[in-house]
């Protein structure tokens, strides 16, 4: 069986400051000849679990494929994305609710309550009802956790950005692109997150940089200001040379880039901080070179306390995010005791079938 684990990876979706941001409608192009299943079901159906094995089944045979773990639990998948074929297989179940909007014409619906008994559930509705709740009631407070982390996070971030030469960072950002860039034939821009708060912690997927990409170019930048200005150039640089992209967003600020990826080119360029550490570093760009330091330094005191704050803060978040995790395991015990995973297999293979 092909090892899954070396595949590329990124988050679709994070728990962030403005609660649970989704890219899943982003996943698939409708226009562009893409499908879609949505697989609907219970925590512990099988979802995961045959996303993964079709991924292993379709890797084997040399296709490009991305698989996107979920957040509130990095070892399951929240779908795996086929690019060769031009198909995705998502969860389509809350937090990342994902509806049929062609449906029959790119999307279908894989519906796991056909596979489990209705009759084990009975007597137990209570208790499926409650841990129901008591997770999302988690999540919810794991959220304002992130969203009172973010807030001192974006003020240390404002307070460096008064500091720093704009201008020259984007003279900067262009003789880079003139030099790196070669020119695309159509601009395309995939949204992903790298980093996610989850059970085990801030997690940055460092994994899908350096044995992907030959160049990582890192920008080492302790608050974000100059990497928030640089990203957003060289946003603009990529898609004005009609590069595909990727765009990486920051998992506790989601209208902030942290990196920009362009496949075709094997060029990373990435955020360097205390939360992301990528691997296989060929140029490292320091902000500094673009900042006001000595007049910065008099900012440190308050800047340090609101970023140990932040850390403590998103500690908390983890913990109560893994409370979350262990109320959703409980949650699966009802449904796994209920399912057919025959069934269940019976699903992936048709599916298999239907992609090869």
């Amino acid at each position: 069986m092909f090892d899954i684990t070396t595949l590329f990876k990124a988050f679709l979706g994070a728990n962030t400051e403005r609660g649970f941001v989704s890219f899943f409608g982003d996943s698939y192009r409708a226009d562009e000849g893409w499908r879609a299943y949505i697989i609907k079901g219970g925590p512990g159906t099988g979802k995961s679990s045959m996303m993964k094995q079709l991924a292993a089944f379709f890797a084997e045979k040399g296709e490009k494929i991305e698989l996107c773990p979920c957040s509130s639990d990095p070892d399951s998948l929240d779908a795996v994305i086929f690019h060769g074929k031009k198909t995705v297989i998502l969860d389509g179940t809350a937090p990342h609710t994902v509806d049929p909007v062609f449906p029959g014409a790119v999307e279908k619906i894989v519906n796991l309550s056909d596979c489990w008994n209705d009759g084990a559930f009975k007597g137990k509705e209570q208790e499926i009802i409650a841990l129901t709740r008591e997770n999302k009631a988690l999540h919810a407070a794991a959220s304002r956790y992130i969203t009172a982390a973010g807030s001192l996070l974006s003020q240390n971030r404002k307070t460096a950005a008064a500091y720093i030469d704009k201008d020259k960072i984007k003279r900067y950002v262009n003789a880079l692109g003139r030099r790196m860039l070669k020119k695309g034939t159509a601009a395309r821009e995939e949204k992903r997150f790298l980093s996610g708060v989850t059970p085990k912690g801030l997690l940055f997927l460092k994994q899908s940089i350096a044995p992907h990409y030959k160049t990582v170019i890192a920008l080492e930048d302790e608050y974000g200001a100059v990497a928030r200005v640089f990203f957003s150039c060289l946003r603009e640089r990529c898609l004005a040379e009609k590069q595909s992209i990727i765009t990486c967003f920051n998992t506790v600020t989601p209208d902030v880039i942290d990196h920009i990826l362009l496949p075709e080119q094997g060029i990373a360029f990435c955020s360097e901080n205390r939360y992301t550490h990528p691997e296989g570093i060929t140029r490292r760009i320091h902000a500094r070179r673009f900042t006001d330091t000595v007049s910065l330094s008099a900012k440190r005191q308050k800047m340090t306390f609101n970023r140990r704050a932040a850390e403590e803060l998103l500690r908390e978040a983890v913990s109560v995010i893994a409370e979350a995790k262990r109320t959703h395991d409980k949650l699966e015990k009802y449904y796994i005791d209920a399912m057919d995973f025959t069934k269940v297999g019976d699903l992936a293979a048709k599916i298999a079938g239907e992609m090869a």
